[in-house]
């Protein structure tokens, strides 16, 4: 297709080609910055019986959303941690929140550690026993029911609790106090972090009104390192002294007892480089949240050892590490793309301006002048002839004005001489047979 061709467009037209051309271009770069710049989601499983966890994660969730982190949380709340092992295991959650001795974390990759809990045995002050193995024909109450079955579990293989007719029977977190002030049991077993918000409530099971006897004592698990040699999820740890309370001290001296360690884990499938984006948003936001929730403040990089309980995932170790990629070499493929790809909507911007003023503006009219030729022999008087040797002068008039002005180059001037010079030997030719035609026929 000739430009004269196209400059016989009417504008319309080409200004409708032009806009569509733009609105493409428009739509191509909005949908790459869309799959470059999206966020990316990732569901996270999360539940506790007293809904502190749910909590917990709701506030990440948020703090994520409000700094426009490039990872976001679904959150899914699983009631337990147990269910949240098996939503991550049956692939229905990319990440979840599970403690230590939950079962099903084959694929389970850590994250972050968010905090410790820790195993509290709470009885009133008049049982006649300070460790674990000195309690005799007595009836501990298992908060939380089953997420402690591990915990019961484990200490039945130390000690001979059949001997000492030592029973455990689950009590939900509401009841505790009734089961304390019935007899029905006659202390209490708990797995919680060591916070003032766990521990207030532990504290409330001996105070409040129909508990028998409002002063508590801690139970030590002497043999806690024995328990933590055959069931490897648990550790031994002293609980300070002074913890359950402060004046007269209960513990009144540091006491043996076992901890659990809750974490943020992710599915081994998930993208590595989502899980180190993830993992710094959650290092920044646990800053932002500390003084709301200040059991972010046990929080920490998972052990990264190879023997670790949960090994932990390849894009964490990266953060942890101090592995990260610079933005450009993480990038550099999609930069050496998207500028290729930036050089050609240029052109095609060009290309559709130029193509929008083609006859709009000037142009060399060489081609148009060559036309005239034809013109010039169907001429059949000397009126016609002298009509397009007007146009002519009109053309080569604008035309060398036009070249002046833009200091054209020698050669098309050249053209344009070569071309008039043609014109008027066609037009002398012309007029001799026009003025013998006559003669002839007489």
């Amino acid at each position: 297709m000739t430009g004269l061709a196209i400059a016989q467009w009417p504008q319309w037209l080409r200004s409708l080609i032009v806009g569509l051309v733009t609105v493409a271009v428009i739509c191509v770069g909005w949908l790459a910055y869309r799959y470059f710049a999206k966020p990316v989601f990732l569901t996270v499983a999360a539940g506790s019986a007293d809904g502190e966890t749910l909590a917990l994660i709701s506030a990440i969730s948020a703090r994520l959303t409000a700094s426009k982190s490039h990872v976001r949380l679904k959150i899914s709340d699983s009631g337990s941690s147990a269910k949240a092992a098996e939503l991550l295991a049956a692939g229905k959650a990319d990440l979840a929140v599970v403690r230590g001795d939950t079962g099903g974390l084959a694929d389970a990759r850590s994250v972050l550690l968010l905090t410790h809990g820790v195993v509290l045995i709470v009885a009133p002050s008049a049982v006649n026993a300070d460790g674990l193995g000195d309690l005799r024909d007595t009836t501990i109450g298992v908060i939380g029911g089953p997420i402690n079955h591990p915990v019961v579990g484990a200490l039945k293989q130390v000690y001979q609790f059949d001997r000492a007719k030592v029973r455990f029977q689950d009590v939900a977190i509401a009841d505790g106090s009734a089961a304390l002030s019935s007899g029905r049991v006659q202390a209490l077993l708990a797995v919680a972090p060591l916070t003032e918000k766990y521990l207030s409530k532990i504290r409330e099971f001996f105070q409040k009104p129909g508990v028998k006897r409002s002063s508590s004592k801690l139970i030590e698990i002497e043999f806690a390192g024995a328990v933590a040699n055959v069931a490897q999820y648990y550790e031994s740890y002293d609980i300070p002294k002074g913890t359950l309370r402060g004046a007269p001290p209960i513990p009144s001296d540091d006491l043996t007892s076992l901890r659990t360690s809750f974490f943020l884990v992710a599915n081994k499938s998930v993208d590595a480089d989502a899980i180190t984006d993830l993992t710094q948003s959650l290092v920044d936001v646990r800053r932002d949240l500390l003084s709301q929730y200040p059991i972010l403040a046990q929080a920490a990089a998972p052990s990264t050892d190879a023997d670790a309980l949960i090994p932990i995932h390849p894009g964490a170790a990266t953060y942890y590490n101090g592995d990260q990629q610079s933005f450009l070499d993480k990038y550099d493929d999609k930069l050496y793309y998207a500028s290729l790809l930036l050089g050609s909507l240029i052109s095609i911007i060009v290309a559709a301006w130029r193509f929008a003023r083609s006859g709009t503006g000037p142009q060399s009219m060489l081609e148009p002048l060559y036309e005239m030729g034809n013109e010039i022999k169907n001429a059949r008087s000397e009126s016609e002839l002298e009509d397009i040797e007007k146009r002519i002068d009109g053309i080569l008039k604008s035309e060398i004005t036009r070249n002046a002005r833009a200091d054209a180059e020698s050669a098309e001037m050249a053209a344009l001489g070569l071309a008039a010079h043609r014109l008027q030997y066609l037009m002398s030719h012309r007029r001799t047979r026009i003025r013998s035609a006559p003669t002839a026929e007489d």
